[in-house]
């Protein structure tokens, strides 16, 4: 929506400014339980943070009408500018939904892939309706920032409040899991393709006509409940990792790099492209990384994270 610099404010909220980090996350583990008459996949899933995270700041004033102003910095094309951008429309969202009218200023920093497998947007919009329910504390009932969170799109309930959980439904059920793994360390490899999630879901489709496989509830419980990380790999397993590597041949080379550098298990996050090796400790991690990088084109994404217990 246009600025009019030139309209003198309502007295009210002062210029009121928020720095927030959008923490990445990977699946750890992804099972389709069901697909809806209205077309959406029903799944089970452990949603873990990353220290790896894109920065949201957030800026608020008081204006004749509502408004948004979006800048973005990143060095990826594929990230959507402007009022596209899932967090511009985050803000543009939670305006409506409380009637307020204020002006928000929202500067994204991009570190996160985006179609990537990690919820960078999706994190980006939960740091957005985090900090503006932080700025202005009871605009919306948190029912309703459920609400729009969801509509949004069906990760973004997550990123309310990101922390280890076992998430169901199509994204809105979620359990944080009061016993957890210790943090484990990662390699992230992506291979420079944006993989959109609707493609991999359709592929999915035309895989699997009747989904219908058990969930991850029992399993996971017994791994991180039990000692170590015993019964991980068999956790980790994606359902959409045949589509995936369907409309993506790179993801499986990328897979079987990681198993050759040494990680002790391996596993598509999300719909990808990305796919991550758990390894012992950051050493080892960053020798495979070291490996990778010699072995793969030069447009491959490497980053070593590690999970977390709040992001």
């Amino acid at each position: 929506m246009p600025s009019d610099h030139s309209a003198e404010p309502d007295p009210g909220v002062a210029l009121l400014t928020l720095r927030l980090a959008a923490p990445a996350k990977v699946n750890l583990g992804l099972r389709i339980t069901a697909r809806r008459p209205d077309g959406y996949h029903e799944f089970e899933s452990v949603f873990a943070p990353l220290d790896l995270a894109d920065e949201v700041v957030l800026e608020v004033s008081d204006a004749p009408e509502a408004a948004v102003d979006f800048a973005l910095a990143s060095v990826s094309a594929h990230v959507p500018d402007g009022t596209t951008n899932l967090a511009a429309r985050a803000a543009a969202g939670f305006l409506a939904a409380a009637d307020l009218k204020h002006r928000v200023s929202v500067h994204l920093t991009k570190r996160v892939p985006a179609a990537a497998g990690l919820g960078g947007g999706s994190s980006d919009a939960g740091a957005v309706l985090r900090g503006l329910t932080e700025l202005l504390p009871g605009a919306l009932e948190p029912r309703d920032l459920e609400i729009l969170a969801l509509g949004l799109g069906a990760d973004v309930p997550y990123f309310l409040a990101p922390r280890p959980s076992l998430v169901s439904g199509v994204g809105e059920l979620r359990e944080p899991l009061a016993a957890t793994l210790s943090p484990l360390v990662l390699l992230l490899a992506n291979p420079g393709e944006a993989l959109a999630t609707e493609r991999v879901y359709a592929a999915f489709d035309a895989l699997t006509p009747e989904p219908a496989g058990p969930g991850l509830r029992e399993l996971v419980h017994r791994v991180f409940e039990g000692p170590g990380a015993a019964g991980l790999p068999e956790l980790l397993r994606n359902d959409l990792e045949p589509a995936a590597v369907g409309l993506c041949p790179a993801v499986a080379r990328l897979r079987e790099a990681l198993h050759g550098a040494g990680a002790s298990a391996v596993a598509l996050s999300g719909s990808g492209a990305t796919v991550f090796g758990v390894f012992p400790g950051f050493a080892e991690a960053e020798a495979a990384l070291g490996k990778l990088r010699a072995r793969t084109p030069r447009r491959t994404w490497l980053r070593v994270a590690r999970t977390l217990e709040a992001g």
